[in-house]
């Protein structure tokens, strides 16, 4: 039996089941959201994710497969490419809904964000898991913290000047993975307090007049003071989840809302048509299959970010564990945040849901760190079993 077709039975075969179940979920729920549109790009779009899932497999499968150690000095190269697409955005960008965010490449549009924060799970994973090895000078707390917070900190900023729901997913990235990274608490509670205390000066200094809006409507109607949302405006969106979410009740409206006269749904109506498929698509299925519904989409990401968890423990080393927490605190904030704006108990920031929403580069993004993920899983005993070998001897069958 070759090393490699060990490594493809080795794999966690509940993850990669658990995935296609979310998967092909998603390509129904983008389906509802896009079939009856009038415009024939988008009532197509579900055909368009199958083709990127389909994309996405190989890099899957070539990050299981292959051990995770290479991003020791291939972190450095994906992260310098990550600035370098970033970069890019301000001489070759596309705006897209008031955001310059996208790149035209063949036709198609790439997001930059979304390689830039892959990238930078690994190479903090590489800063917090084996620099201090590496140099013992690293091994101060604090100098891991200012190392880790510059290479973080400049993709973070370019990222949120102009998509702030992307740059956001720096922060509880950056945290989770200084509480796997041996930072003493002390360190991160004084950052949180230093971020939290900024915050304000942000908000008033930083934000745009569009955004400060944003915020202020959630807290408006999460107070029930709807007389100072605007509802023709910034409360338009956040208004029409709520009664789509409202109106879907237990069961929903049905596939493609069969339920109601003349297929009446909200998301046909009042969601921006182009963000029905990903920003907003949990409000689509709240809608479309009412509370059961959402609760199997949530529970389908809650039973996947366990069995990462899970991995987590079982990795050999602090490197694959931290891969691991990188990928769970991004998959969870995109998950949260996706599902809190339709529920509108957060700001309407877009951020698509993992294997749900409609993306490209997104879904190649993050199959690839899945198969992180599995990698670490693959090869948790590697270094056991050279240990083993090494004090009895090579095995008669180390050839076959």
């Amino acid at each position: 039996m070759t090393p490699l077709f060990k490594k493809l039975l080795g794999m966690n075969w509940f993850i990669v089941l658990n995935i296609i179940g979310i998967a092909v979920f998603g390509v129904y729920a983008i389906y509802n959201a896009s079939a009856l549109s009038d415009q024939t790009d988008l009532a197509t779009k579900w055909r368009d994710q199958i083709r990127w899932l389909m994309l996405g497999l190989p890099f899957y499968f070539a990050a299981s497969l292959i051990d995770y150690k290479w991003i020791r000095w291939a972190c450095v190269p994906m992260y310098l490419a990550g600035i370098g697409g970033l970069i890019s955005l301000f001489f070759f960008g596309t705006e897209i809904n008031g955001n310059r965010a996208w790149i035209r490449i063949a036709g198609q549009t790439v997001q930059p964000s979304q390689f830039a924060i892959m990238s930078g799970i690994l190479i903090l994973a590489v800063i917090f898991g084996e620099l201090p090895r590496l140099m013992p000078v690293f091994r101060r707390p604090w100098l891991r913290i200012i190392a880790a917070g510059m290479v973080a900190g400049v993709p973070a900023i370019m990222v949120i000047k102009e998509d702030l729901g992307s740059g956001l997913v720096w922060g509880p990235v950056f945290l989770s993975m200084m509480l796997v990274g041996s930072i003493p608490l002390r360190y991160m509670i004084t950052l949180v307090l230093c971020v939290v205390s900024v915050v304000p000066l942000v908000y008033v200094f930083a934000l745009k007049p569009y955004q400060q809006a944003r915020i202020n409507t959630t807290l408006y109607m999460l107070t029930n003071q709807m007389d100072k949302v605007n509802l023709q405006d910034e409360g338009w969106v956040p208004r029409h989840l709520q009664i789509a979410v409202a109106t879907g009740g237990l069961e929903g409206k049905g596939p493609l809302s069969s339920k109601v006269p003349d297929q009446a749904s909200i998301h046909n109506t009042f969601f921006p048509t182009n963000e029905a498929i990903n920003d907003f698509i949990f409000g689509v299925i709240s809608e479309e299959f009412g509370f059961r519904g959402s609760v199997l989409v949530l529970s389908g990401m809650l039973l996947l970010l366990l069995q990462c968890v899970f991995v987590a423990f079982c990795s050999r080393d602090q490197l694959g564990r931290l891969i691991v927490v990188g990928v769970v605190a991004m998959f969870f904030v995109h998950t949260f945040q996706n599902a809190g704006m339709s529920l509108v108990m957060l700001p309407v920031i877009g951020l698509p849901m993992p294997f749900i929403s409609y993306g490209g580069t997104f879904v190649i993004v993050t199959l690839f760190l899945m198969g992180m993920v599995q990698s670490v899983w693959v090869h948790r005993n590697i270094s056991a079993v050279k240990k083993k070998r090494s004090v009895n001897g090579p095995r008669e069958d180390d050839d076959d």
